[in-house]
């Protein structure tokens, strides 16, 4: 009897180092603080008008004032969401749903065309780790000057730095969790609070969660975020092919990589443009070297294309040896004109057309909806009975939403069954953005019945009010039980 045939084992040896010592990783090893560098250029300067643009939405749009309430304010308590003119309902959710469709459809086009801008430009964990590094810079100094301070014994000088730090750090944060209830509450009553501290439980719960998560994500976890806790780096190689606008390093330009007087001749010395002053590396806010290839950590930023630029510049050499390009167009030299030709590939059509056909719908149906919503519930516990006279009648209740700011009265009818008639009052007032509720009696005569007894029979309700001189009239279907004789 013959033995099956082992499969090969590779072994797994220990890593040593040029002393044959073993060197030993641990996966719970503490990660080394980086110290990103200020950089300065065009992509710099797109990063912090997004910073000013995204902060000066968050920050003021609750105190923006539209019809005499805030312009954005969703209030949970009355569950009533307003969007400058829109007021939305519970039974609107749907269109938050649809939101987050087009979201996700978007990020999906963008990351396909020219990978992860959100991340380096727009993302909030972006956005607030640049406003955090912009206070230490000015408080504890540049890159080498961080890194002295925090290498040396504390002392006075050391502990004020990192005390206005902290404080300054701590404001930012607290008003971030404050301005952030202040889209659920009303902002100016949660500013009159602040004063003597009365917060409901639940605002003081969100005003320090989302402060302190702030203050954590921006000042301390920073890059730890991007690159183990956001899920974006890790689906975004399936979003990317190798015709999305990436940073990409030019290896064949850069290398062999070496440094060398301004003056030299690289090609003499065997030398690429690449004078490995390692500044790429240093400006990065995840730490990474992007000399190595696109790699999950990158979020995009392109501070790296900023400082080589700058170094390309100085050195007399020309810029873009690291820059926005594709995969094809780094190893097969295209020019800008052609790998924007390669934009438009199958890919990105689908995603284009999914969100565009997305988009027109939502924008559609938010366009067509009514300011008037009604709701009928049949009293479940008779179906039907009989009063005086033989005289049937079938209970319902009508929930009607006023979608408008304007108060109006609303007005019932029935049809579908004739004599039938509505004997309880048919008209109810109803505030704006409010939710009213009208018990009514249908009653239809005994020699009305006859042919119709013992089935369901369909009725329509019509609800009519008179709003700024526009009239508006919903229709509810329901139905009519006659009991059998």
């Amino acid at each position: 009897m013959t033995q099956p045939a082992r499969a090969a084992v590779i072994p797994i040896l220990p890593m040593v180092t040029g002393a044959d010592e073993e060197l030993t990783v641990s996966a719970y090893e503490k990660q080394a603080k980086i110290y990103p560098r200020a950089v300065s250029g065009w992509f710099a300067r797109w990063r912090w008008s997004m910073v000013w643009l995204t902060q000066l939405m968050f920050y003021g749009l609750p105190w923006l004032q539209w019809n005499g309430r805030q312009a954005m304010l969703f209030d949970m308590a009355e569950r009533r969401f307003f969007v400058f003119g829109l007021v939305l309902q519970p039974q609107d959710l749907i269109y938050l749903a649809a939101l987050l469709v087009i979201a996700a459809l978007s990020l999906f086009l963008f990351t396909a065309v020219a990978g992860r801008l959100w991340c380096g430009y727009a993302c909030p964990q972006t956005v607030y780790t640049e406003i955090f590094l912009w206070v230490e810079r000015h408080l504890e100094g540049d890159r080498v000057a961080r890194m002295r301070l925090d290498a040396a014994p504390w002392g006075v000088d050391k502990l004020s730095r990192k005390g206005a730090k902290q404080a300054v750090w701590l404001a930012i944060g607290f008003f971030t969790g404050f301005s952030f209830v202040g889209y659920f509450t009303p902002i100016r009553m949660l500013a009159a609070e602040v004063a003597t501290l009365s917060f409901s439980p639940w605002e003081w719960f969100w005003v320090l969660f989302y402060g302190v998560a702030t203050y954590g994500n921006a000042g301390y976890l920073r890059e730890q975020v991007c690159k183990y806790m956001c899920p974006y780096a890790r689906f975004q190689s399936a979003l990317i092919d190798k015709d999305s606008l990436v940073i990409a390093y030019d290896t064949g330009r850069g290398e062999a990589r070496g440094s060398r007087s301004r003056k030299a001749d690289p090609q003499s010395l065997g030398l690429g443009d690449c004078i490995d002053c390692t500044l790429c590396v240093q400006v990065c806010p995840t730490g990474i070297d992007i000399r190595n290839g696109l790699q999950n950590e990158c979020i995009g930023c392109a501070a790296c294309i900023d400082v080589c630029d700058d170094v390309m510049g100085k050195m007399g050499y020309p810029t873009g040896l690291i820059r926005y390009s594709t995969e094809n167009g780094v190893t097969k030299g295209w020019s800008r004109a052609q790998m924007l030709r390669r934009a438009l590939r199958p890919r990105v059509l689908v995603y284009g057309l999914v969100l565009l056909s997305v988009s027109v719908l939502f924008v559609v149906s938010l366009s067509m909806r009514s300011g008037l919503r009604v709701n009928v519930i049949k009293d479940r516990g008779t179906l039907a009975r009989v009063v005086e006279d033989g005289v049937i009648e079938n209970v319902y209740r009508l929930q009607i939403a006023n979608g408008t700011e304007q108060s109006g009265r609303y007005r019932v009818s029935v049809s579908g069954l004739p004599g039938l008639k509505i004997v309880t009052p048919d008209e109810i007032d109803i505030e704006g953005t409010r939710i009213g509720s009208l018990a009514l009696r249908v009653a239809l005569a005994p020699e009305a019945a006859d042919g119709h007894r013992g089935q369901a029979n369909p009725i329509v309700f019509e609800i009519t009010t008179t709003q700024e001189g526009q009239v508006r009239t919903a229709h509810e279907k329901s139905t009519y039980f006659i009991p059998p004789p």
